[in-house]
């Protein structure tokens, strides 16, 4: 029998199943770090973990010699994993075909074709040469232009504000985790490190890709086969090989979807979610493909996923209320909150308790909320 559930059942389900309501003991047992948080300029994977771990936890340590490790994964975007997890997440983002390796490529058929090397032969290049390049700390740039000289003419590519040709950014980016890579936290431009013990794929692991898209199913479910697709920003035909055929079938507001067996009785006994949270850019609350689920309103969608200069989210009892972005200027931060209708003024004081833990995470001593309704 089919599970009928709602909307806002599934949005209770999500901020519990991603600990939203600070229950958690630890930074390691945080469920988010099962697919892993992105980084960007701002600190978001900081702003993520300070929305889930409660009041005076440490700040996390990421990098070399810590049980955290910043790379870039997920569609080429730095990403916190746990060092554990970092072997069998770069088996399972190997393409999955030769379309898929040419547009995690950034290319086309037609461009590939041009080139004359197969797109997962460039793959494969990239990895071994950035591997063989990076054997200590080595700056992005330093190893773009060791990396080019290897590489055939065919695979390099003209960069005006370099006035060269060398390797491109995307087969830098999607190569470092299987060339057993990691970047140096707080470096810019990044720095490339050689991963210790790092185990090297060959070719991609269905198993963990499979692992992946359960990770994301508990996390951001019950969703489709398509959303984790464009999650990894893979074709759907390829990921329907490795979907997991163990799961339940649910009915979300008349729409199919999927969730792990395991995980249907938290879903039908989430709890409201009473809390308020702001929520940092590319927070894996926000990473979920079914974006008309989390925001209705899709009017306020360009507001919130925009192609550059992603806001944080005002998320009140399990709704969106607003965008927020942040001015720094010394030790002062201001926070800038634009609401998307009224907000009370119960709600206003929770967001001045969280706008110090976000002061907190950016370094401030001093925090300013304005833009109130």
């Amino acid at each position: 029998m089919v599970l009928e559930v709602g909307r806002e059942q599934v949005i209770a389900y999500r901020i519990a199943a991603q600990g939203l309501h600070r229950d958690g003991r630890s930074l390691a047992r945080l469920a988010v770090l099962d697919i892993g948080v992105q980084e960007a300029m701002g600190q978001p994977a900081g702003l993520a973990f300070a929305a889930r771990l409660p009041p005076g936890t440490e700040s996390p340590e990421i990098g070399p010699g810590t049980d955290l490790a910043l790379t870039w994964s997920l569609r080429g975007a730095p990403h916190v994993h746990r060092r554990g997890d970092l072997d069998g997440l770069a088996a399972a983002l190997w393409p999955l075909s030769e379309a898929d390796a040419a547009g995690r490529l950034n290319e086309t058929g037609p461009s590939v074709a041009k080139a004359g090397i197969a797109a997962l032969d460039q793959f494969t290049t990239a990895v071994k040469e950035l591997r063989a390049v990076v054997t200590k700390a080595t700056a992005k740039g330093v190893a773009s232009t060791e990396v080019s000289k290897r590489l055939p003419a065919a695979m390099l590519r003209d960069c005006r504000p370099c006035r060269a040709k060398h390797i491109s950014d995307s087969a830098m980016r999607t190569a470092t985790l299987a060339a057993g890579l990691e970047l140096e936290p707080g470096t810019a431009p990044p720095v490339l490190l050689r991963r210790a013990g790092a185990k090297l794929p060959k070719q991609v692991d269905p198993e963990a890709l499979a692992k992946l898209a359960r990770g994301y199913l508990e996390l951001l479910g019950p969703a489709t086969d398509a959303e984790f697709a464009g999650y990894l920003e893979a074709r759907r035909a390829d990921v329907r090989e490795v979907w997991p055929d163990d799961l339940e079938e649910v009915s979300v507001d008349g729409r199919q979807a999927w969730l792990p067996g395991d995980c249907v009785a938290a879903l039908r006994r989430a709890p409201e979610p009473d809390l308020v949270r702001l929520l940092g850019p590319f927070d894996p609350y926000l990473q979920a493909r079914d974006r008309a689920l989390i925001v209705p309103d899709r009017s306020v969608h360009k507001t919130l996923w925009p192609v550059l200069g992603r806001p944080g989210v005002l998320l009140v009892e399990g709704e969106v209320a607003g965008a927020w972005r942040t001015r720094a200027s010394a030790k002062k931060l201001t926070i800038t909150v634009e609401t998307f209708g009224s907000v009370p003024a119960a709600v206003w004081k929770q967001v001045d308790a969280e706008a110090e833990r976000v002061a907190a995470v950016r370094g401030a001593a001093d925090v300013v909320v304005i833009g109130r309704t």
